[in-house]
């Protein structure tokens, strides 16, 4: 499941976050839990929105299209 992850975030989440001068970095996948843990960068680690775009962008998006992930937390 990590590469599948790993896969997502570099093609679809990554590049939409460095348009707005952020980045994002895989922590951890716990794959028995669903639990995947991301670290905000650049931009999105100090923005008043960073809470949104975790769950409204990066955890739906990891979610529709892999259906194991079931939370995204940020570390």
């Amino acid at each position: 499941m990590k590469e599948k992850v790993e896969e997502v975030i570099d093609k679809d989440i990554r590049p939409a976050l460095m348009r707005d001068g952020g980045n994002i970095a895989l922590v951890d996948v716990e794959e028995d839990k669903g639990i995947v843990k991301v670290q905000l960068l650049g931009a999105c680690g100090g923005c008043p929105m960073s809470q949104l775009t975790l769950t409204m962008v990066v955890e739906q998006h990891l979610r529709r299209k892999i259906p194991e992930v079931k939370k995204v937390i940020p570390v």
